[in-house]
């Protein structure tokens, strides 16, 4: 039976159900199946009475449609005397078959039912009246308006909307949220768009698919194609017709509408596809995130590959990405050494593949194998170091045009790093190191010889004869593979364990997806190196970007998510203990002083309760839009150059935001981190013999990561009573005796204090720094959170530098450091930039390289943020706006409670710190029972351990903060975690008042 509001069976329901007919018959047997737009019904009850389902959902939105489903049910599920017909299985079709009024798969979803299969014969043709679908859809409606339904669809919000292919992706999409793992979707394609479209469809949503079937029907005379021919004009797409049903050449829209209006008969292609989920779940996992509040992005997801093992590696980080980003408030605190959870996960391929008993104490994260080696080579200072020639090309040029190589003479040269290149050929590097006699050597291994040990072995034992610290890259020789070729140096170690005067660095490049993502890793098994690496990253790069880390952990799991955990006993491995004859380089005096002194990050693995206040990261919810330009940048392929060209973007952000001018000149150059940045800023302060000049009352790590690289230091000393800010007065007063002064200026915000330069203060500030020539580096990294100061209109700093740019003295100088976490909330994405007009400034600058830059995912978030945030609009603005709410509210809660708890707070304005003095404490005795013969006489350099030791709490103490007396607290803090920090403050207060 049909009525005039429904679908009279034709071409394209009849090639449908040909095309489920070349599936063996045992593709619908007992399976649980539903049809998508139903019309009257034939399809379901035929699939039903040939293959024996377990049950059949016939599925239309029209509701007469259902009915007229219900009847051709009766009256084919009953004889003619009205007795039901029973089957091979004495089951009915009325057991087996089910209508029901439903958009799409809207009814499947209500009921929780899980479908096997999902066939559709789905309409293609963009409606007319975009507004049908919002009409309300009541048994009253026209039978011109139900049949207009059921023919035509609205636009659905998806890209292949503007092929008419709309439904069909909606129906995709809702049924991989409800179709069993090995389920088996099969829909009725128009090939109108062109085969190619209606394959992607499928392809880029991670399906497999078949063609099951292909013919020709002939254009319904009333269908108007204007619309397709309107597309072609305004865009390079070509539609797919034919002229008649026997050509076999391809016309375009334009020529079909053409070839129609003069009598012409035209025809498309049409397909019946059968589509498989190629990793179900994780599919399922990525369109349950994007269903999630981020179907914007959809369109940018392409999950199709030419090779599996691409998608091997990058479907099931697309799901691991989505499952974080989807349950995660926020992006935790994770040490300086690295994820620990990426640390156990190299750890456990290390025992699991290459029988390497290590922990994740043994293993520290960098951005970078340049970064490492870098670093390591600060860490240590020798005046003599051999490097690999193929390991120098990001070292400082300084340190490769030095000629001081005379090791013997003590005191010579004591900072002057000299570093020689050497072939990797170990027989050549070995005639080097017993010439030259370096301190450290940092060298990899020719393929030939990584095979065996014994290579490795001979390096071992010249460098410990010699002295010498040891770096060994197996970069080029490391496999993330289930099946890794011989690596003689892991050999080794499987039954060795690692000399103290060795560690060993790798660099993680070798992914299928994104062939620019590295992040390195560092072994030691020498506790004391393992601890001054890992504060070495807080000190130069903050830490490794968290979702590097995040990639490479998610190929690690996969290697190790199938293997039987602990199925080995730990090998049992020969301790090294051959002493060397000479004695080995230890940390640069240096870098001794600073690690022992700097105030740096509390990380205690074994209590995973405490309460970081003592860090530079932000911790408050990540807007929605922060989180789709994550996953949309990861989900992408193929982003071309203009997409991740951040320039733009950021001499917009510069100028609006600073006013800060731009030349022609300028140069922009961007890294992981502001801090990043800042120190090859240092390196250069010192290259020029400069002496780098802080306001006391500035960031500590900024401070302590200056003393680590050797700079000269001064400090600009502040009064409490002008909020400890940096003078015109005392900047007079400094300068004055400075030779060469660089001095560093936070602002708009200060950090700690969150106190905020306004304009006429920089013009100060700045004016005075002309007068001496002196060299300034405004850190913009810790403001765009102003939200407690009156009359706060931002700085304009392009008059003032005009004017002090053209004066007299050529040293003056004014560069821009930023980082843009705390106006987005995007601590997630590690970005800073760093602005630079000066041209002799720019060459001195570039010559130090090594820098962690951010990958180009990074970039295309980024820049797609920057678009919103000028625009003023939409979920971040609206966050950042309400966060700013929150901050102001904190910063007034934080002062109450320390207020009540006998401190006197620096009451601040913007920002995401509180500083304030223990002036109740001070010398009080304090006895803590949790810690076992814990007492202590309270002072300002006590006093943090005190609290943490008491309550857990971790905050910085003055040696921080630089002013004496004054702690640092953060309060961009989860909710739960800001008042949990709040209650420890009053049971320190508790402890203190009862001992």
């Amino acid at each position: 039976m049909v009525i005039p509001s429904i679908f009279v069976p034709e071409d394209w329901s009849f090639t449908f159900f040909e095309g489920l007919n070349r599936h063996p018959a045992s593709i619908f047997k007992d399976r649980t199946v539903a049809e998508l737009g139903c019309g009257n019904g034939w399809i379901s009850i035929a699939i039903a009475e040939k293959w024996l389902p377990l049950k059949v959902y016939g599925l239309d939105i029209n509701p007469r449609a259902v009915k007229i489903s219900w009847i051709n049910l009766y009256l084919n599920a009953l004889d003619e005397k009205g007795q039901p017909i029973f089957d091979a299985e004495k089951k009915t079709l009325l057991d087996r078959v089910e209508f029901h009024e439903s958009d799409l798969l809207a009814y499947c979803r209500d009921n929780d039912i899980q479908l096997e299969r999902i066939v559709g014969c789905i309409p293609q043709i963009l409606n007319p009246n975009p507004d049908a679908m919002s009409r309300m859809i009541t048994e009253n409606a026209s039978e011109e308006f139900l049949y207009s339904l059921s023919n035509y669809c609205a636009l659905q919000g998806f890209v292949e909307d503007q092929f008419g292919l709309g439904l069909i992706a909606r129906a995709v999409e809702e049924g991989i949220s409800v179709i069993k793992p090995m389920g088996i979707m099969i829909f009725n394609m128009g090939g109108r768009p062109g085969q190619g479209v209606c394959k992607r469809l499928f392809e880029r949503r991670g399906f497999r698919i078949t063609k099951l079937w292909q013919t020709k029907i002939l254009q319904a005379a009333d269908t108007d194609i204007s619309a397709l021919v309107e597309i072609e004009k305004n865009s390079p797409h070509r539609f797919e017709f034919f002229m008649g049903l026997s050509g076999d050449q391809p016309i375009c829209a334009r020529t079909a509408w053409a070839y129609g209006k003069a009598g012409g008969r035209i025809s498309h292609a049409l397909s019946v596809y059968s589509c498989q989920l190629l990793q179900p779940n994780q599919v399922k996992t990525i369109f349950d995130f994007l269903k999630s509040g981020f179907q914007e992005i959809s369109s940018s997801l392409d999950l199709s590959f030419q090779d599996e093992s691409v998608a091997d590696e990058k479907i099931p980080f697309l799901a691991y990405l989505a499952s974080i980003l989807k349950d995660s408030a926020y992006f935790p605190y994770e040490p300086p050494a690295g994820s620990l959870r990426f640390r156990n996960l190299i750890a456990g391929f290390m025992k699991t593949y290459h029988h390497v008993p290590l922990s994740a104490g043994n293993v520290v994260i960098f951005p970078s194998r340049a970064v490492a080696i870098e670093n390591a080579l600060r860490l240590f200072s020798p005046r003599l170091a051999i490097v690999d020639e193929h390991l120098t090309r990001h070292l400082p040029r300084q340190w490769l045009t030095s000629l001081n190589i005379d090791t013997r003479v003590n005191g010579a040269g004591d900072d002057v790093l000299t570093v020689i290149e050497a072939p990797s050929q170990s027989d050549l590097m070995m005639e080097l190191i017993k010439k030259l006699k370096p301190q450290v050597v940092v060298t990899g291994m020719a393929h030939f010889e990584a095979v065996t040990s014994s290579a490795f072995v001979h390096l071992l034992d010249v460098t410990r004869e010699i002295g010498s610290r040891l770096f060994l890259d197996i970069s080029d020789h490391f496999e993330l593979s289930s099946l890794p070729s011989s690596n003689g140096v892991l050999k080794y170690l499987a039954g060795n364990s690692l000399p103290s005067h060795a560690a060993i660095v790798c660099g993680l490049v070798k992914n299928q997806v994104y062939t620019d993502l590295e992040v390195a890793f560092v072994i030691s098994e020498e506790e004391a190196i393992f601890k001054a690496l890992s504060k070495t990253v807080e000190l130069l790069e903050g830490k490794t970007a968290p979702i590097s880390q995040y990639y490479y952990g998610c190929l690690f799991h996969e290697l190790l998510a199938f293997q039987l955990a602990d199925r080995h006993l730990p090998a049992q491995r020969e301790c090294d203990k051959s002493a060397s004859s000479r004695e080995i380089i230890g940390f640069s005096s240096s870098a001794i002083s600073v690690l022992n002194n700097a105030e740096l990050s509390i990380d205690q693995t074994d209590n995973s309760s405490l309460i970081h206040m003592d860090v530079d990261e932000i911790f408050l919810p990540t807007p929605i839009s922060v989180k789709a330009a994550i996953f949309e940048s990861f989900s992408r392929q193929n982003m071309s150059e203009s997409e991740i060209d951040v320039s733009t973007s950021i001499k917009q952000f510069v100028e609006s935001n600073y006013g800060f001018p731009i030349e022609n000149n300028s140069d922009f150059t961007y890294a992981d981190s502001a801090l990043t940045l800042f120190n090859k800023m240092v390196l250069c302060c010192i290259q020029e013999g400069g002496t780098l000049c802080f306001p006391v009352g500035t960031n500590g790590n900024y401070v302590h990561s200056a003393k680590f690289l050797k700079a000269k230091v001064v400090n600009i000393p502040t009064k409490s009573e002008e909020g400890f800010k940096l003078t015109e007065n005392g900047l007079n007063q400094v300068l004055n005796n400075v030779k060469n002064p660089w001095v560093y200026i936070s602002g708009p915000t200060i950090s700690p204090t969150g106190l905020i330069y306004d304009q006429k203060e920089i013009e100060n500030l700045l004016t005075a720094c002309a007068k001496f020539g002196a060299r300034v580096i405004i850190d913009t990294s810790f403001s765009g959170l102003e939200f407690d100061y009156e009359g706060w209109s931002g700085w304009n700093l392009e008059g003032v530098l005009s004017r002090l740019c053209g004066s007299n003295n050529p040293s003056f100088s004014v560069c821009l450091l930023g980082g843009l976490s705390p106006m987005m909330l995007t601590d997630a994405l590690k970005f800073g930039f760093l602005v630079l007009n000066q041209p002799p400034l720019i060459e001195l600058f570039h010559s130090f390289s090594g820098l962690s830059r951010p990958h180009s995912t990074v970039k295309y978030a980024i820049k797609k943020l920057l678009g919103l945030r000028e625009r003023k609009s939409g979920d971040m603005w609206d966050a950042v706006t309400r966060q700013i709410k929150d901050l102001r509210s904190r910063s007034k809660r934080l002062k109450e409670t320390l207020e009540n708890c006998g401190w006197d707070v620096l009451e601040c304005h913007a920002g995401v710190s509180v500083v304030a003095k223990p002036t109740l404490y001070m010398s009080k005795t304090i006895q803590v029972k949790n810690a076992i013969d814990y007492v202590v006489k309270l002072d300002d350099s006590n006093i943090r351990e005190a609290i943490l030791k008491a309550t857990g709490l971790c905050i910085n103490s003055s040696s921080w903060t630089g002013i004496p007396g004054y702690c640092r607290f953060t309060i961009a803090l989860d909710e739960s975690e800001f008042q949990k920090a709040l209650d420890c403050i009053a049971e320190f207060k508790r402890i203190a008042c009862s001992s």
